[in-house]
């Protein structure tokens, strides 16, 4: 791939991109004008360009970043999968995209039940009792379920519950938020088949536990099967159970995390219900909660009096806002286009897909990379490279060698209960000869490793920036440009820009 210069050493003097005529309004000075030292005394150093080549440039840079619009991203975890452009299309309605937040109930009832339709929705999805669409995305919907658990126990006077429990191969998030809550985070260790370890929890389980948070299947792409027992021993001790939804994509329309017995549930909107992801964002993180929970949600919430849609702030018991306005409306709209498009059944079938999806892969990559755990898994899968790193080239270098091969790499090094793992999530979106051209290129670098391990340590090749000091760009990473040096064509350009052109 080629590279590109910036945008100032493209510059070349006299060239112009647009000139404005003179506004013909006398220019007056607000209150006598800025004071002197406030006033730029000289023109913006912008680069001389012309339209065509400033455009050009930025598009020419887009192509560069890698999008699920452009191939595949078995990013695990994360549920990088395809997000159908009627949802976007929806979003941008006049209605929806003109809305002020600020505007009376009364004049957006439209967009209004549009949040209560989607509350209803993620409602019936879960078993929960209410939701709440404030949480800006997953660690936020973390942060206002716990906060939840904690005005509950709180509210009973229970201020002995000081510790959440969490397992090794948690989402990292989940102790990051319980301790951000003031709760100490009490580990738990994974079993032989990649599960939570029953005796090591019935050791730690006691009048101190104000939760667990789990994620089910959990990150090695497992489902646990002794979640019952699990909810059970928590709540026998006084505890309650939080749902990390990161995975819910794996058991969407199949099963209920209410129904096992969880309190409350956050939702990844941008991973589960196709809302931008990451740098498409914003997301959204829901977050839905039993019957016990409910006084304590953030205000306001959507509710509905004579058939008219109103914002309830009369809640003594809330944690209070979360969010300022009432979440990201945008994504609300997206995936309320999704669930009514899917419909329940179709909703079931992306889960069922996803999961034959990743089986599929597992099964083609089984025999060329260590499988930690031998069982059929759910919607991601976990794979380890010990095998290559022993023969010269690890986990890094192997997703490094994706990139050649025009693929964006998995996860990798997480869960930290697998050594050097790569960890896979096809998704539901992706087609067969899609995973068939993938598994073809990771058995091409495993056999590559055998043969020339340094082929494979090299890469990438065709990336615009190749293998560089990971541990110093880390520590000292350079984002900054500096202007050109005096005497350079870059500062000519510059300097000869005419006055008032961009």
């Amino acid at each position: 791939m080629s590279s590109e210069t910036t945008i100032f050493e493209k510059a070349v003097p006299g060239r112009v991109g647009m000139r404005l005529p003179s506004s013909g309004v006398p220019l007056t000075h607000w209150r006598g004008g800025l004071p002197r030292g406030m006033r730029r005394e000289t023109v913006l150093p912008l680069p001389a360009l012309t339209e065509p080549e400033v455009i050009r440039h930025f598009t020419r840079l887009s192509r560069k970043n890698f999008a699920i619009d452009a191939g595949f991203y078995p990013l695990g975890s994360c549920t990088m999968k395809y997000n159908p452009k009627l949802n976007e299309l929806m979003s941008r309605l006049p209605g929806f995209a003109g809305l002020h937040p600020y505007q009376p109930t009364e004049t957006a009832q439209g967009a209004l039940t549009v949040m209560a339709e989607l509350e209803q929705a993620l409602q019936a999805l879960t078993g929960m009792a209410r939701v709440t669409l404030q949480p800006a995305a997953g660690a936020h919907g973390e942060l206002t379920g716990i906060l939840m658990i904690k005005a509950y126990h709180q509210d009973r006077s229970d201020d002995a519950r000081t510790e959440i429990i969490v397992p090794d191969s948690a989402h990292g998030t989940n102790p990051a938020t319980a301790a951000l809550a003031g709760y100490t985070v009490i580990t738990v260790p994974s079993d032989g088949r990649g599960q939570v370890d029953m005796e090591a929890l019935r050791g730690v389980v006691g009048p101190r536990t104000a939760g667990m948070m789990l994620t089910n299947p959990n990150t090695l792409g497992l489902f646990e099967e002794n979640i019952a027992e699990i909810t059970g021993l928590i709540h026998q001790a006084g505890g309650l159970m939080y749902y990390d939804g990161a995975n819910f994509n794996a058991i969407m329309g199949l099963v209920r995390p209410g129904d096992m017995g969880f309190d409350v549930v956050h939702l990844n909107l941008h991973k589960t219900m196709t809302t931008p992801h990451g740098g498409g964002g914003p997301g959204s993180g829901p977050v839905g909660v039993s019957k016990i929970l409910e006084p304590y949600l953030p205000t306001p919430l959507v509710q509905n009096r004579d058939g008219v849609y109103y914002f309830d702030f009369d809640r003594p018991k809330s944690i209070g806002r979360v969010k300022a306005y009432y979440g990201n409306f945008g994504m609300h709209v997206r995936a309320l286009s999704y669930i009514l498009t899917m419909g329940g059944d179709g909703l079931r079938q992306a889960s069922e897909d996803a999961v034959l999806n990743a089986n599929y892969l597992r099964v083609k990559l089984q025999s060329h990379f260590r499988l930690p755990f031998e069982q059929v898994c759910m919607h991601e899968f976990v794979l380890s490279g010990d095998r290559q790193k022993k023969a010269g080239a690890n986990t890094l270098a192997i997703g490094k060698r994706l990139i050649d091969y025009g693929y964006h790499p998995p996860t990798i090094y997480f869960p930290l209960v697998v050594p050097e793992a790569l960890m896979i999530e096809p998704t539901e979106t992706e087609s067969r000869a899609t995973l068939d051209a993938f598994a073809a290129a990771m058995t091409a670098i495993a056999k590559e490793v055998e043969s020339d391990a340094s082929l494979v340590t090299g890469a990438p090749y065709s990336a615009p920036v190749g293998r560089v000091d990971e541990a110093q760009a880390a520590r000292k990473p350079n984002f900054r440009w500096a202007l050109p040096q005096e005497g350079t064509v870059e500062a000519a350009a510059v300097a000869a820009r005419p006055a008032g052109c961009a």
